[in-house]
């Protein structure tokens, strides 16, 4: 049975009756400080469904994390059940080498307040703050962020690479989607070679002052810009898994 007051005390945040900026602030940030993203079942071929209740069980309970779907799906059904008004949506990434990957097959989501904003709990390394759909910068201790007008209902997530130069993480696109508008990307995702999540085992986890990400066989620490990189061995992934992301399977 899903349990707002146990969701929230997973994550480590506080009940409030104000439905305001400063609470889905708190409630985004403890999320990603808590809740790691990653690919563990993708990569042990365990398949993955479009359902909150499978998610609540995996997160909350079984205290790991997942990915877009999971960790947004998740998120989007306690932002509803406090009462914050909000819709799930559709991204399409954009890849390193400046192509996109498959479109709208990146689940997020959007929350109205005075404004919308794009609050996004399932991307790994990005934003832990709501982002408002206006252009306006906003900045947290992984970088400085924007959310700028493409045309009609489409919108880009960038982030500055060097200074002032701007990159594009993905693009969405407004409309209203549900879990199940996302079976056909789901299975891309968790099945195909060509997907990113395939190939390689992924999770990483916010911290206070950057982030840790462990990556195949590599763990990556990041502190207040500095990064510390560590190989380890196939017999230490799982103390890795248990000492920094509280995980074990």
């Amino acid at each position: 049975m899903l349990n707002i007051d146990d969701y929230l005390q997973t994550i480590h945040a506080r009940k409030k009756s104000e439905k305001d900026l400063s609470f889905l602030k708190e409630l985004q940030e403890q999320h990603m400080l808590t809740v790691p993203f990653e690919n563990l079942d993708v990569i042990h071929k365990i398949p993955i469904p479009l359902n909150v209740e499978s998610y609540y069980q995996k997160v909350i309970e079984q205290k790991r994390g997942g990915f877009c779907y999971e960790l947004n799906g998740l998120f989007h059904w306690l932002l509803q059940s406090l009462g914050f008004r909000c819709r799930l949506i559709a991204g399409t990434v954009k890849r390193p080498d400046g192509g996109w990957a498959l479109s709208e097959s990146h689940a997020t989501q959007i929350v109205y307040l005075d404004q919308p904003y794009l609050v996004d709990v399932g991307f790994g390394d990005s934003a832990r703050i709501p982002l408002p759909l206006s252009g306006e910068e906003r900045e947290d201790v992984s970088g400085k962020y924007r959310v700028i007008h493409v045309r009609d209902s489409l919108y880009d997530l960038q982030k500055t690479i060097e200074k002032d130069e701007w990159s594009t993480l993905y693009r969405f696109d407004m409309q209203e989607k549900e879990l199940k508008d996302f079976t056909e990307v789901c299975h891309f995702n968790q099945t195909s070679p060509d997907s990113h999540f395939t190939q390689k085992l992924i999770v990483t986890l916010a911290t206070e002052t950057g982030r840790i990400t462990l990556s195949g066989n590599e763990l990556t620490e990041t502190s207040h810009g500095d990064k510390r990189k560590i190989s380890i061995n196939d017999s230490e992934v799982q103390g890795v898994l248990e000492k920094h992301f509280g995980i074990y399977m």
